[in-house]
């Protein structure tokens, strides 16, 4: 259970974070980068789920719960149990990853093949997923560099990249099955 009685600390006021194991890095860190943006794909999620209802907005709580779980993820650099530790670090799940997948398909089955890249929009849910796939994009390859440099798990990584499929094909769901869907016209300005 996290209590939290006072927003501020003051600990942070030198630039410094701490991580969920306790040990303090530069807020400017790539982890924290790398978790931060995961943080931020969550804000957006929130605000596609103001356009969103039924199912879909079901489907958007899970995720919003399952970016918390990443960033507790991320925010842990310690893949082993720590005996001072409390509490096992929270790790993303090859069963998150699986979910999404299925969801996917799903929504893949109700919607026509492309026949050419989709601009971001048609309706206001459809324009804020797409917002959600690009900053949940950045938050993977966040999460790829931090990898090549420090121990990630790679269900982390698996989610992230199935997540901003997930939010493509929702987004398509979003414009009336695809029919609404903004289509690229390559060289249309010329």
């Amino acid at each position: 259970m996290v209590v939290l009685n006072k927003i501020y600390t003051r600990t942070g006021d030198s630039g410094e974070t701490a991580l969920g194991n306790g040990s303090r890095v530069a807020k400017h860190a790539l982890r924290v980068n790398a978790y931060g943006t995961v943080d931020e794909t969550n804000a957006t999620v929130g605000m596609a789920r103001l356009h969103a209802t039924g199912d879909m907005d079901g489907q958007l709580a899970m995720i919003q719960n399952d970016l918390f779980d990443l960033g507790a993820d991320l925010c842990r650099p310690d893949m082993e149990l720590d005996a001072a530790s409390e509490y096992p670090p929270l790790r993303m799940s090859a069963a998150q990853v699986d979910r999404l997948e299925s969801e996917i398909d799903v929504m893949t089955q109700a919607v026509e093949p492309l026949r050419s890249f989709i601009l971001p929009g048609g309706s206001a849910l459809a324009a804020h997923l797409h917002l959600c796939r690009t900053v949940s994009r950045r938050a993977e390859r966040l999460s790829v560099e931090l990898a090549t440099m420090e121990t990630v798990n790679p269900s982390a990584v698996k989610y992230l990249n199935r997540l901003s499929d997930w939010f493509f094909q929702a987004s398509r769901i979003a414009n009336d099955d695809g029919k609404n869907d903004v289509l690229w016209v390559p060289g249309a300005n010329r």
